[in-house]
């Protein structure tokens, strides 16, 4: 164990938000060490390096603070006094020049943005701050709704190229608003992937967190896919190609192969990129461009610069490592063809992502589709490349040792500067966030509690050498509230596990959903048993299970044990695991007994593993949760986890398509066919009625469009 931080030291990191303890519980308290601290502040171009360093450090960073008249972002949350200003020097005088044009001197009734504020004290001093105009809170989703949880990847139609697509989404929200009543469809991140062979499977370690994946396509429904030429029939070889790709996965066990699919379909999307925009397209295509201006210009020039030199830029020519030198300006130049490419690549699929969400509002959806956003992004791809000043040089976010994990996580995902992010009123923060809620009713927020602080493992060191950073959990929130609520967007933040005390009360006041998993809803405080549904959560998306756990077949059997032991990961004698888990299973199962659920017929009814995924699903209608979650994988009795944390090669995480109790792969058509997922959901709809959402469809549509037009007022 490395000694602790000093008095001195530890100051100093209080001051600039790097935590010198933390609790894994609420009795044990952990020190960081010295060393941890010391390099945390040396991410954040703090010298802690020498006891000199530290005191010289300590005393300029006081003189900062002491003399600074505003931080760098204040927050203004509209009909409350804002903090900050109200502790300027009486007689200060305020000029705001808001993102809109307008110039005022006073925050009253500013409009909602983010704008730059300038003070002048008495004294003469004066102080620049950007100041975020947020509404109080996210307005509240419209009834309670359910609907169907999804790995994309994993959902293959007869029309898929090997893997499911933005074109299967579209279908996928169309039938489940038409036929089902569902309210939401919540996908897996589909942020862009690092290129190269083998590419990383997992949408949480992307290149970029802001731009799509182009191999969600589907490329017949590109509209210049119609006018590829003729010569040697290439349209109809491609289909062939894809045709076996699917059938590999369908029909013949083969895992889902994300580099073959991006192959071919990189190869029918040069053809397509060769056939002239018509006038229409050309300006939509030019608009595009023209709005996302340099982030997409600096995402572009990433693709094309590691098709000549690879994925991992800190190995590209020196120059080339600077988005901004004079070496990457003329290779732009020269790769324009290239950086085009992968331009049009962002505007197609950002249009078809555009299209599905359009299709799910259509179909009656009160939400839609709900994306989800990744924690942060690979250390070599696009983001970390075009936005180095906003990341934390040699960290990785993770987590510290605890009940679950005794040697802690590192994600190998590099955290972002608080300050920089701060000095720059979180204008990469807002951009990301304005970005996907382009075509997202909701967005869930991977580890949401990174909003409020990240474990920042130093480079070359385990997990246990780490230390909490804190970042300014009110502007973070800000900024999220305020591009919600322009995009009339619900958010629902993943807080499961261990959370910060006061971190869930902070977002249910601010309007942030949380999210609740039957098997970890227990009393913990008490006698540690199951809760009863009426103490449950209304703030939330209820759900049995995720992607990173056992389906809820494979949990009430007891298979993820045996998996688990099959792979060497348990920790336990496997007949302590066994009992632990069938013990944890009679226990939900006997409340679900006592509550009539089971069955429906109010007995010990148990002789089917589906009327226990259906009394699970009906447990989670008793509950008060807004929204309610099903794992589409149970509706057809998967058994196989889509990622099995603790794994890498042992297990084929994130290639796994939908299968049903025997592991035999089913489509989408064949989902929609399920006598097994049609009565799942009629257990659903028995509780609402027609309308899960407990009103007709004209009725959500008007109160979605009241929430919306509250948002803006």
């Amino acid at each position: 164990m490395t000694a602790p931080p000093g008095e001195e030291l530890a100051r100093l990191a209080t001051l600039h938000g790097v935590a010198t303890s933390y609790q894994p519980s609420p009795d044990r308290t952990v020190t960081a060490s010295a060393g941890a601290v010391t390099r945390a502040l040396a991410a954040l171009g703090v010298d802690a390096g020498t006891p000199k360093a530290v005191r010289a450090a300590l005393a300029a960073r006081e003189r900062a603070l002491r003399e600074r008249l505003l931080p760098p972002t204040v927050v203004c949350w509209r009909g409350s006094p804002c903090e900050a200003l109200a502790a300027l020097p009486e007689g200060t005088a305020l000029r705001v020049e808001t993102e809109q044009g307008e110039c005022r001197d006073s925050v009253g009734q500013l409009p909602l943005g983010v704008h730059q504020l300038t003070v002048t004290a008495p004294d003469g001093r004066t102080g620049r701050a950007h100041l975020v105009v947020a509404p109080p809170r996210l307005p509240t989703p419209a009834g309670r709704s359910y609907g169907l949880l999804v790995q994309l990847y994993s959902l293959l139609s007869r029309r898929s190229w090997g893997m499911g697509d933005l074109g299967d989404l579209g279908e996928l929200t169309s039938w489940a608003g038409r036929a089902l009543g569902a309210g939401f469809v919540q996908v897996n991140p589909l942020h862009a992937a690092v290129p190269g062979t083998p590419t990383d499977p997992s949408p949480y370690r992307p290149s970029s967190r802001r731009f799509p994946d182009p191999v969600h396509l589907r490329v017949e429904d590109v509209p210049e896919f119609a006018y590829v030429r003729d010569d040697d029939d290439p349209r109809s070889a491609l289909l062939d190609r894809a045709g076996r790709l699917r059938e590999a996965v369908l029909e013949k066990g083969g895992l889902i192969d994300r580099d073959a699919v991006w192959e071919l379909k990189r190869e029918a999307l040069e053809l397509v990129a060769r056939v002239p925009l018509g006038p229409g397209r050309r300006a939509a295509y030019c608009g595009f461009l023209a709005e996302q201006g340099q982030a997409l210009e600096d995402h572009a020039t990433w693709c094309a610069l590691a098709e000549v030199h690879g994925s991992q830029w800190r190995r590209w020519p020196a120059g080339l490592r600077d988005p901004r030198s004079a070496e990457t300006t003329r290779a732009r130049g020269e790769l324009m063809d290239r950086v085009d490419f992968h331009s049009r690549l962002a505007w197609l699929t950002d249009a078809q992502l555009t299209d599905a969400q359009r299709a799910a509002r259509e179909a009656g959806m009160p939400v839609g589709i709900v994306h989800d956003l990744a924690v942060g992004v690979h250390p070599e791809g696009a983001d970390a490349w075009a936005q180095q000043e906003y990341f934390a040089a040699g960290m990785s976010v993770g987590a510290p040792p605890d009940a679950f994990n005794a040697r802690g996580q590192d994600w190998g995902l590099p955290p972002w500067r608080p300050d920089r992010l701060a000095a720059s009123g979180y204008a990469p923060y807002r951009r990301l966030l304005k970005a996907l809620f382009r075509y997202a009713g909701a967005l869930r927020i991977d580890h949401v509690m990174g909003l409020f602080r990240l474990w920042w493992v130093p480079q070359g060191e385990p997990p246990t050498e780490g230390a909490y950073v804190r970042y300014d959990a009110e502007a973070m929130l800000a900024v999220l509230v305020l591009e919600a609520s322009l995009a009339g967007s619900v958010v629902i933040g993943e807080d499961l596990g261990t959370v910060e005390p006061g971190v869930r009360e902070t977002l249910r006041e601010r309007g942030v959903l949380g999210t609740s998993v039957l098997w970890f809803e227990r009393d913990w405080d008490g006698d540690g048993r199951p809760l009863s549904p009426d103490r449950w959560r209304d703030d939330c998306l209820a759900t049995a299970t995720t992607h990173d756990l056992p389906s809820t077949a494979a949990r009430l059997t007891g298979e993820h044990v045996e998996l688990r032991d099959r792979l060497g990961l348990l920790t336990r004698p496997v007949e302590e695991e066994r009992a632990e888990a069938a013990n944890d299973a009679a226990e939900w199962l006997g409340l679900l007994t006592r509550l009539g659920l089971l069955a429906g017929t109010g007995g010990g009814d148990r002789s089917s593993e589906e009327a226990e995924v259906q009394a699970v699903h009906r447990f989670l209608l008793r509950t008060p949760a807004r929204m309610i979650g099903v794992w589409l994988p149970d509706g057809v009795g998967d058994r196989r986890p889509q990622n099995l944390p603790g794994t890498w090669d042992q297990y084929p995480n994130w290639r796994l398509p939908i299968a049903d109790a025997t592991g035999r792969p089913v489509t989408l058509e064949e989902l929609a066919a399920s006598p097994r997922l049609r009565a799942l959901i009629e257990v659903l709809r028995e509780e609402h009625g027609r309308d899960p959402a407990g009103s007709s469809p004209a009725a959500r549509t008007s109160a979605r469009s009241s929430a919306q037009a509250s948002a803006e007022a």
